[in-house]
């Protein structure tokens, strides 16, 4: 499965998570997924709680947008970003250049 999916009512992603791993970014990962290193530790939600608000930032969308709907514990998480899915995956597509 691609690193995006276009849905109805926006993109869905994969995201490769590193807990504890020096500052929050969001980068290209492999063709199948996103790569996210986070600060925060893999311990009572704190990896998730600080994933959503640095994606919702990447793509330009509240955090309420930006929902986890599968991996929740997990290193390998699906998100949905509601918006417009073609304008959400311009910025997927942003992220990886050439790619997907």
């Amino acid at each position: 499965m691609p690193a995006w999916t276009l849905r109805a009512d926006g993109i869905q992603i994969a995201v490769r998570v590193t807990p504890r791993g020096g500052r929050d970014a969001l980068t290209a990962g492999t063709d199948e997924h996103f790569a996210a290193r986070l600060s925060a530790p893999p311990v009572d939600g704190a990896a998730n709680a600080a994933l959503v608000p640095l994606v919702a930032g990447h793509f330009g969308v509240p955090r309420r947008a930006v929902t986890i709907i599968a991996g929740e514990t997990a290193r390998l998480k699906r998100l949905h970003v509601a918006g417009d899915p073609h304008t959400l995956a311009r910025i997927a597509q942003a992220l990886y250049g050439d790619q997907p």
